[in-house]
């Protein structure tokens, strides 16, 4: 089955990337400990997201496709809230967060920003991820759903740091993911109410 790479804006705009295709990737064992240097050299060296996005994304592929042992590395879910987060890395003053999420059949996120870029990598299951826009400039909390991707294993959804979207688990089975976000200003991350045209700190 072809992967697809997907970049979500700030403006609600879905756009289908480049993928690097599996025959294309080095054969050579991609450590953990390499993938989080090789990161640290893009946040140093490259300032704007959508530029560091399209670094990131073939990396995260690599890995993926180069250490097995990522995809058995998460938590099943909390029967209370359908949903487990295992934190793979997280160092103090190190600029990233790496985690393996999981939802149960059905189970969705509230609509969201993350106050930082972002790539989410399936590794099992289906996501349906929904796009929003803000609409309003005079209410900066309105907005109006704009897109729908269904994700499947081997796809790649990537956002800048004001990109709005909400997640969906599709299908019987958990669905698990790679998640790697930057260093988020919390004040800036929010859930957002389509209905009564709120925003409240997530």
């Amino acid at each position: 089955m072809k992967t697809q790479d997907w970049l979500v804006t700030d403006d609600g705009k879905c756009e289908g990337c480049e993928t690097i295709l599996e025959k294309e990737l080095s054969a050579n064992p991609y450590r953990l400990f390499r993938f989080l240097t090789n990161l640290e050299d893009i946040l140093l060296n490259i300032a704007d997201d959508n530029h560091r996005l399209q670094k990131i994304r073939p990396l995260v592929r690599h890995l993926l496709n180069s250490s097995e042992w990522l995809h058995y590395e998460y938590l099943p879910p909390q029967p209370d809230t359908g949903w487990s987060v295992l934190t793979l890395y997280d160092e103090p003053d190190y600029p990233l967060t790496v985690q393996t999420v999981v939802w149960l059949p059905g189970q969705a996120s509230p609509i969201h920003n993350h106050a930082t870029w972002g790539i989410v990598a399936i590794i099992s299951g289906e996501e349906k991820n929904t796009i929003w826009r803000k609409v309003d400039p005079e209410n900066s909390n309105r907005i109006e759903k704009v897109d729908e991707l269904i994700l499947s294993p081997g796809d790649i959804i990537s956002f800048t740091p004001d990109a709005i979207h909400h997640v969906e688990a599709m299908g019987d089975e958990p669905t698990v993911s790679f998640n790697l976000y930057g260093e988020a200003d919390y004040d800036q991350r929010f859930e957002f109410d389509p209905i009564n045209y709120t925003a409240t700190n997530f």
